[in-house]
C-alpha cells in the first residue's frame, strides 16, 4: 500500500493491523487528524556521519555559555541517570523519581550559569543539531493541510523552537510544550517556568494542555511519533480518541530494546535518520498521493 513500509529499517509486529489503522485514518481525512510528536531524536537526527547529534539540552551543554565545571557536572548526571532512563528491566514507576532528580539538578546547574537569552540563537546556529532528512516535507505538508502539530519535549523549549525557526519550518500550526526558561528583566536565566517535563511525565503535560485548544476538539485521530517508551503517553489527553498510529524511532541499543518497542509502537524504525515513513503515511492519509 505504501512502498516506504517495505524499507529494511521498518519493523512491524502486526502489519495487517497497521494497514487497517492507516486506512481508517485516510477515510476520516485530514480534518480529523492531529500529529503529536517528541522532538529530540524523533524530529531531530540521532546521528550524522557516525557522530551523535546534540539534543536541545546538549546544544546548551556543549556551548560556550556553560563553564567547564558545569559541563563536567552535567556529564556526570548523564552517566548516572541515562542508563536508568533506558533500563528495560525497570518499570516507569521505578524510573520516575530518578528522572525528576536528573532534570531538576540539570536545570539548577543551568540557572547558575546565568545564560543570556540574546545568545541562544547563535549557540543553536553553531551547533551540530540537525532535523531528520525530509523534515521540510513533513512540516510543510502538515501546514498545507491544516493539521496541528503538537510537540511534547522534555528538552529546553527556547532552544528547540530556535532549531525549528532556523530551519524555516515554524509554521502557524505548530505548538510546543516543553521546559521554558524564565529570564529576568536583563534577559538572564533565573528559573524554568511551570511544571517540569521529563521523559516519563509527558502524559500529564498532554492532559494539562489539551483543554486550551478548541480547534482540537474534533480531531479524534492521532499520528504519534516518538523515540522512547515515555513518548507513548503523549496522546493520553486527546478528546474521544478514535484511531492512533504510533511510529517509534529505535535509535540506540537496538537489539536489547527491539522487543519492547515492537510491543508498544505500531511501526518501529531501526536506525533510520529520515522522515520517509512518516511523510509517506501522512501523504497517504491526507490524500497527498
Amino acid at each position: 500500500m505504501i512502498p516506504e513500509l517495505s524499507k529494511p529499517s521498518v519493523c512491524m509486529r502486526d502489519r495487517q493491523r497497521v494497514e487497517e489503522i492507516i486506512q481508517s485514518l485516510r477515510r476520516a481525512g485530514p480534518s480529523t487528524l492531529q500529529v503529536i510528536s517528541d522532538f529530540d531524536m524523533t524530529l531531530t537526527r540521532f546521528a550524522h556521519n557516525g557522530k551523535r547529534c546534540p539534543t536541545s539540552h546538549n546544544i546548551l551543554d556543549n556551548s560556550n555559555l556553560i563553564s567547564e565545571d558545569c559541563k563536567k557536572n552535567l556529564k556526570e548526571l548523564l552517566n548516572t541517570y541515562y542508563p536508568i532512563e533506558i533500563d528495560s528491566g525497570r518499570t516507569v514507576e521505578e524510573k520516575l523519581p530518578h528522572m525528576v532528580e536528573w532534570w531538576t539538578k540539570a536545570h539548577d546547574l543551568l540557572i547558575q550559569q546565568k545564560i543570556r537569552k540574546d545568545l541562544l540563537a547563535q549557540v543553536v546556529k553553531d551547533s551540530d543539531a540537525l532535523l531528520r532528512e525530509g523534515y521540510k516535507a513533513f512540516f510543510d505538508q502538515l501546514q498545507e493541510r491544516n493539521v496541528p502539530l503538537l510537540i511534547f519535549s522534555a528538552g529546553v523549549g527556547d532552544v528547540l523552537e530556535e532549531v525549528i525557526r532556523q530551519n524555516s519550518v515554524f509554521h502557524s500550526n505548530v505548538r510546543v510544550f516543553s521546559n521554558y526558561m524564565d529570564f529576568d528583566d536583563n534577559g538572564v536565566l533565573r528559573a524554568f517556568k511551570g511544571q517540569l517535563i521529563h521523559t516519563y511525565n509527558k502524559r500529564e503535560g498532554a492532559l494539562l494542555n489539551t483543554g486550551h485548544f478548541q480547534e482540537l476538539q474534533d480531531r479524534h485521530n492521532v499520528l504519534l511519533l516518538g523515540d522512547s517508551m515515555g513518548d507513548l503517553t503523549m496522546a493520553d489527553g486527546v478528546h474521544n480518541m478514535k484511531s492512533i498510529l504510533k511510529i517509534g524511532y529505535l535509535n540506540d541499543k537496538v537489539e536489547e530494546r527491539k522487543e519492547s518497542y515492537l510491543g508498544s509502537y505500531d511501526i518501529v524504525l531501526e536506525k533510520d535518520e529520515t522522515m520517509d515513513v512518516p511523510n509517506a503515511v501522512l501523504s497517504h492519509i491526507t490524500g497527498g498521493q
